[in-house]
C-alpha cells in the first residue's frame, strides 16, 4: 500500500482475485479469466495490472488447493489437471484489509478499478464497514469536485470549461449515489 493507505496496482488485482474466491471456489483458469475480464473491462488492458501472478496467493497462504474428492465436485477429463482454489482465513483477513483501504484522488484507472472492486464485494463487509467505505467514497468524490472547481476557476474558459462542467456533473451524480450507499 501507499503511505496514504491506498492500493498499489498489484493489490487491486489481489483484491479482485480474493474477492472472486470469496464468491465461490474456482479453478485456477476460471479465477485468472475472471480477474482478467473484470480488470480489463474497468481499466483497459494494462501490463501493470495483469502482470501479477495468482500463484503468489497460494505461496503466501492466502488461497489453498482443495481436493476435488473431498469437495464432491465432479470434473470432466480435460479439466482434471486444473486445481480448485479456495480462500483461507489469512486470505479473508487480507481481503478485508484491502477492502478497507482508502481510494486515491485524483481519479485514474487504478482508482476506478478499486472503486469498482469495492462496490462488487461490498456485501462481504459488516454493515459498519460498508458504511465506512461509503463515507470514504464520498470523501474521495468531494476531494475530486474541489480539485476540478479550482481548475475551472483558473482555466474554465472555452471548451475546457464545458468539459469540466460535464465532469463535475458526473462526479455530482456519483457523489449522490455514494451518499445513498
Amino acid at each position: 500500500m501507499y503511505r496514504d493507505n491506498t492500493l498499489i496496482p498489484t493489490e487491486a488485482v489481489r483484491l479482485a482475485a480474493l474477492g472472486a474466491l470469496m464468491e465461490a471456489e474456482r479453478g485456477y483458469g476460471d479465477l485468472a479469466s475472471d480477474v482478467r475480464y473484470f480488470v480489463t473491462h474497468i481499466s483497459g488492458p494494462s501490463l501493470d495490472l495483469l502482470g501479477t501472478s495468482l500463484e503468489l496467493l497460494q505461496y503466501e497462504g492466502l488461497v489453498e488447493t482443495i481436493d476435488v474428492a473431498e469437495n464432491g465436485v465432479a470434473r470432466n477429463r480435460e479439466r482434471d489437471q486444473e486445481s480448485v482454489l479456495r480462500i483461507t482465513d489469512a486470505g479473508r483477513a487480507i481481503f478485508e484489509e484491502l477492502m478497507l483501504s482508502n481510494v486515491r484522488a485524483p481519479m485514474n484507472e487504478v482508482s476506478n478499478l478499486v472503486i469498482a472492486l469495492k462496490i462488487r464485494f461490498l456485501h462481504f463487509l459488516t454493515p459498519s464497514a460498508r458504511a465506512e467505505q461509503a463515507e470514504t467514497l464520498v470523501e474521495m468524490c468531494d476531494t475530486e469536485i474541489v480539485r476540478l472547481l479550482e481548475l475551472k476557476k483558473r482555466h474554465g474558459d472555452g471548451h475546457l470549461g464545458a468539459w469540466l462542467d460535464m465532469e463535475l456533473t458526473r462526479l455530482g451524480k456519483r457523489l449522490d449515489w455514494f451518499r445513498q450507499l
